[in-house]
């Protein structure tokens, strides 16, 4: 799952982590990116000292033997930046985008500097997309925003669409820290940690700074491109 920041992707790594047939893995390749760039993120040292020193290393733990025959794999989207093209052969791969309001809003509260429409993960996303269109398959999609407003109808869709069944056991898991968290869950998951399942949709209006602004303008394109390609859950519903 190549997602971007923000975006509830730590709550969708809880979910199927709930399975029983699925084993979690934490933003494998957030070290290698980390050796390569420095967008102001907390804890960078210390990531960088537990993480995989290269993609190879990283993808050798993903397929390391153990009981779990599916893997949900949770990669931020600029990542890719770090990684070679070829690292999508290695997956099945679908893309969690969010309102890019949300996500710059969101980031910017807790970098505290002005960053670039790359740190949004949407650019590398859109990527992906092409990437997956090039190989004549369907992408696959999720928005944050319609996973929240019905979990189980847009979980069903993406089950669906990687094929594997879906599962109840995806709706709820127990508080707090889990053992496949990275390092710097305590930089970005305190409310991660608090849920018990995926809460409501925020209804608020978001307020943005001029230079949120124009970096949300920029961005709003990819996003809508990308939106374009969600999950059909009706659909995916009446073929299940």
């Amino acid at each position: 799952m190549w997602c971007g920041p923000r975006t509830v992707s730590t709550a969708l790594m809880y979910s199927w982590r709930q399975r029983p047939d699925t084993r979690v893995f934490d933003e494998p390749f957030y070290g290698v990116y980390l050796r390569r760039h420095d967008p102001g993120h907390p804890g960078r040292a210390e990531i960088i000292a537990a993480m995989p020193a290269d993609a190879a290393a990283a993808i050798a733990r993903i397929r390391a033997a153990a009981d779990e025959p599916v893997r949900f794999v949770k990669n931020i989207g600029h990542h890719l930046d770090a990684l070679p093209q070829s690292i999508l052969e290695e997956f099945t791969n679908a893309l969690l985008i969010r309102d890019p309001a949300r996500v710059v809003a969101s980031l910017d509260a807790t970098l505290h500097v002005d960053f670039p429409a790359t740190i949004t993960g949407l650019p590398q996303q859109i990527r992906v997309l092409e990437h997956e269109l090039a190989a004549g398959r369907v992408p696959i999609v999720v928005d944050a925003h319609r996973l929240l407003a019905d979990p189980p109808a847009v979980l069903r869709a993406l089950c669906g669409a990687v094929g594997v069944s879906y599962d109840d056991a995806m709706l709820h898991w127990p508080a707090g820290p889990k053992p496949e968290d990275g390092v710097w869950a305590e930089h970005w998951y305190r409310s991660a940690h608090r849920s018990t399942g995926f809460g409501l949709p925020p209804n608020d209006h978001v307020v943005l700074t001029d230079s949120q602004r124009a970096l949300v303008e920029e961005c709003q394109p990819l996003y809508d491109r990308l939106l374009a390609h969600h999950v059909d859950a009706q659909d995916r519903r009446r073929a299940g």
